[in-house]
């Protein structure tokens, strides 16, 4: 796909192995077939001594009638470890706040998985291939905070 980073040798010599670009998706190969699982490393987050999949917690909260897109993320807490973080887009004329998100998804998910952060925002961040840079979803809950749970 590319050769290198433009300017960053660092970063290219950390996104390579053994000449293979590494994306950090999961896959598995079932019958010959290459079926991609999702990230390595940012889609577990480790929240209270629980490993806790942002891939199930996105698959939930794509349910939710507000909801157009979503980004689950781990943010740093100093009690739990991490705590769920939720960045939303939501559909036209909806509207949206933390309670109301974590009443909904109790029907869904176990209480560990609940977010306890929130964002709305009008766009996520995206890369040039289009996926969701979740780097940057963690850092505009660093900024900005979020909706924290009660």
């Amino acid at each position: 796909m590319f050769a290198e980073y433009w300017g960053k040798p660092d970063a290219t010599r950390d996104a390579f192995r053994e000449g293979w670009f590494r994306t950090g998706d999961t896959a598995v190969v079932e019958n010959g077939i290459y079926r991609i699982l999702g990230r390595t490393s940012i889609d577990i987050l480790k929240t209270g001594g629980h490993k806790v999949s942002a891939l199930e917690i996105e698959e939930a909260l794509r349910e939710h009638p507000a909801i157009a897109e979503c980004a689950v993320v781990g943010v740093p807490d100093a009690e739990w470890g991490e705590r769920v973080a939720a960045a939303v887009v939501l559909n036209d004329g909806a509207a949206l706040d933390l309670p109301s998100l974590r009443a909904w998804t109790r029907e869904l998910l176990a209480a560990h998985k609940l977010p306890s952060r929130l964002l709305v925002l009008d766009v996520l961040p995206r890369n040039a291939m289009g996926k969701v840079m979740k780097p940057a979803v963690a850092a505009m809950f660093q900024t900005s905070g979020g909706d924290p749970a009660a």
